[in-house]
């Protein structure tokens, strides 16, 4: 090998060398804390950067992006005296790298403890109640005890969060007892208000179910009562408009006799006394209107006539002229309708007794 060819080479090398040395390539989101002659120098930002030879060398490379720190869970006793295990999650961010390696030996070491710490202070002041209820609280007051501890440190937290809190598995068993009757309580008052409301109304829908029932009822007698009273009146008007006379009056009456006795409900049958009346109101009709065709009666009798009108009463048949052809028309009237009246008479007798015989075994 030439001689002067081993020079350049060792030359070669060292010019590497010393290029590999100088030059210091830093990735974004990275810093390099340089010291030189175990001094701190300066902190490499991202990028290309130039450094002494053998002077100078990398001490600590930082990451400025915000991190996520997990801590196990601790124990902390509340202010009822219940150990209860906390598990808390802190984000954090460096923000000066020469301080987070100058002035403070394990930064994450160092949160954890404060952390632990802080929160045996903000839960040693409240009871279980308060801490399951009160995450929020405890955040902001964690949060501001570390971020006021951790600033000269070079780092900012920007958030802890706690995890879970996890007490004792017999308050765990009691909680859910009262949650479990909290609950049947709360559906307990639910069923009570249903039923309550399914009451009323179901009471409110009767009251308006009668009430409309009541009106009905009232509206029908009231159309009823009118539809009566107009028909009797009509009735009324029609028997004066006419002028009826004391024979279809009467007429009317004795063919009304014998519906009394119709009903199955009747034992005993009472006879009215306008019976006789109505027979004599008959035949002095008839009676009146043979008068009015022929002679005056009371010319042509005799005085053993007038001793037959004195017993008129008595007999219920007036004594007639016997000449007169519309006299006997008029007798023979009055006979039949005394004729028919005492039939219905007796018919309702017999048939009011023969209920009665039937009925009285039953009693």
């Amino acid at each position: 090998m030439d001689p002067v060819v081993i020079p350049i080479l060792v030359a070669a090398l060292v010019v590497v060398f010393l290029v590999a040395a100088t030059v210091r390539i830093v990735p974004q989101a990275r810093r390099y804390n340089i010291e030189r002659f175990g001094r701190y120098r300066r902190t490499l930002q991202p990028g290309l950067n130039f450094v002494l030879p053998v002077a100078d060398r990398v001490n600590t490379k930082l990451d400025v992006r915000e991190q996520v720190y997990s801590s196990d869970p601790k124990p902390v006793i509340t202010e009822d005296n219940l150990v209860v295990n906390i598990d808390t999650v802190l984000y954090y961010q460096i923000t000066d790298p020469r301080a987070a390696a100058y002035e403070v030996a394990d930064y994450l070491q160092a949160i954890d403890q404060l952390t632990v710490t802080t929160l045996r202070n903000v839960i040693g002041s409240m009871d279980l109640e308060g801490t399951l209820t009160s995450r929020e609280e405890i955040n902001a007051r964690l949060r501001a005890v570390l971020d006021d501890a951790t600033g000269k440190w070079g780092i900012r937290v920007n958030r802890v969060e706690i995890k879970a809190i996890d007490p004792p598995n017999t308050i765990k068993e009691a909680m859910e007892k009262q949650m479990r009757a909290e609950r049947d309580k709360r559906a307990a008052i639910l069923h009570a208000e249903g039923e309550r409301q399914a009451k009323i109304l179901t009471a409110e829908g009767t009251k308006q179910k009668d009430i409309l029932e009541a009106q009905g009822t009232q509206q029908a007698m009231i159309l009823r009562a009118d539809g009566e009273s107009k028909a009797v009146e009509l009735v009324f008007q029609a028997v004066h408009r006419n002028n009826a006379d004391a024979k279809v009056l009467a007429y009317k009456y004795l063919e009304t006799l014998p519906h009394l006795a119709q009903s199955d409900n009747n034992t005993f049958w009472v006879i009215p006394g306008e019976l006789t009346e109505a027979i004599r109101t008959v035949t002095t009709a008839f009676g009146d209107q043979s008068s009015a065709a022929g002679p005056p009666v009371a010319e042509q009798q005799d005085p053993a006539a007038d001793i037959a009108d004195s017993d008129k009463d008595n007999v219920g048949v007036p004594e007639i002229e016997p000449n007169s052809t519309l006299a006997l028309d008029a007798v023979a009237a009055a006979d039949e309708a005394a004729k028919q009246a005492a039939a219905a008479v007796s018919d309702a007798k017999a048939e009011a007794e023969a209920a009665g015989e039937t009925r009285l075994p039953g009693r």
